[in-house]
């Protein structure tokens, strides 16, 4: 019998919970047989999800935890006084090496302290960094930090910028991927002071630095892996987000608005469903943590079940690649 990837899933976290978590680890369950899931939390509501599939009992256990961290609670203290949550469960079972990756849809401040107080950081990495892919012209790229350092260092987006590069690298399949500072300008003196005294570090860097790289130009794909702190980071992915749901909205509109224009649509639909699914995120997974010593992936707070199995299959390919022993050897 092949060895099995065992991945945990905090069944609890999220707006969706845990309908969406158990339909979800039950579709990527019988998706792919390389792994065994461990559904963290209340164990009579997930085994009462569970009666509603059928899957492989042999690969999926339930870890009970009592207790649920909300998404209102301050993440320090939570982390610390819920010892019986599903997050901090899951998350020990990442330190304790029972699984290889853990992943929650819940608190993101807490999972982000909950990681680097439990699971812990690699050496050498000052700070881990929230990853997610965000769609291109070219296909995707990296937004390095958006979440985990709202007041960042320079030395950490250098860091930012190797566990990038790595991930692009490995994950996607691009040789030597371009990295971009985010900026308000492509001089090499504009921005505040963290750019300014980011640039010429990145500069010195073992990266493929093209300078600095302006909103305007991320769509068109023109650098790999963006780097920034996770101030300018979570407002620019949340503005991708809503710009694509705006953005069809208003092609939709525009189809319906007479009946020459819905039998254009209907001559479209196929190119324009393609379009719509490469600004879909619910197709690319979740955002690593990256830099903590253990696979640790954050998916959207309102994640469905669509969202849950894709981030669970990324894990398997994070998993593969051996992405954090790579960052280990470059760090």
């Amino acid at each position: 019998m092949k060895d099995l990837i065992n991945i945990a899933l905090d069944a609890m976290g999220g707006d969706n919970a845990p309908e969406a978590m158990v339909q979800g680890a039950v579709d990527a369950l019988n998706y792919s047989d390389d792994i065994k899931l461990f559904l963290v939390g209340k164990e009579q509501e997930i085994a009462k999800e569970l009666e509603k599939y059928t899957y492989d009992k042999n690969r999926l256990e339930i870890v009970n935890a009592d207790e649920v961290i909300e998404t209102d609670e301050a993440p320090v203290v939570a982390i610390r006084k819920k010892k019986e949550s599903s997050m901090v469960k899951g998350l020990q079972l990442v330190k304790d090496k029972k699984v290889e990756a853990f992943v929650s849809s819940g608190n993101t401040g807490a999972l982000l302290a909950g990681g680097t107080f439990i699971v812990g950081r690699i050496k050498g990495i000052d700070r881990p960094a929230l990853a997610p892919l965000i769609p291109t012209k070219k296909g995707v790229s990296l937004l390095i930090d958006c979440g985990a350092n709202v007041d960042a260092k320079p030395a950490y987006l250098v860091q930012f910028a190797k566990m990038g590069s790595i991930y692009m690298e490995n994950i996607i399949g691009i040789e030597k991927p371009v990295v971009g500072l985010i900026n308000i300008g492509e001089e090499d003196s504009k921005g505040n002071e963290l750019t300014k005294e980011t640039f010429p570090l990145l500069k010195e860097a073992p990266v493929n630095f093209m300078g600095n790289i302006e909103a305007r130009e991320i769509p068109s794909g023109k650098a790999d892996v963006l780097v920034c702190d996770a101030f300018v980071g979570n407002i620019l992915l949340k503005y991708t987000e809503g710009l694509g749901l705006t953005f069809f909205g208003f092609v939709k509109e525009a189809i319906m608005s007479n009946l020459q224009s819905k039998l254009g649509g209907m001559l479209l639909k196929k190119s324009l469903k393609k379009m719509a699914k490469r600004f879909d995120y619910t197709e690319y997974g979740g955002a690593p943590l990256l830099g903590l010593d253990g696979l640790v992936v954050k998916a959207h707070g309102s994640a469905n079940a669509k969202v849950v199995k894709n981030t669970i299959i990324q894990c398997i390919k994070f998993s593969n690649m051996k992405i954090n022993e790579k960052i280990k050897e470059n760090i």
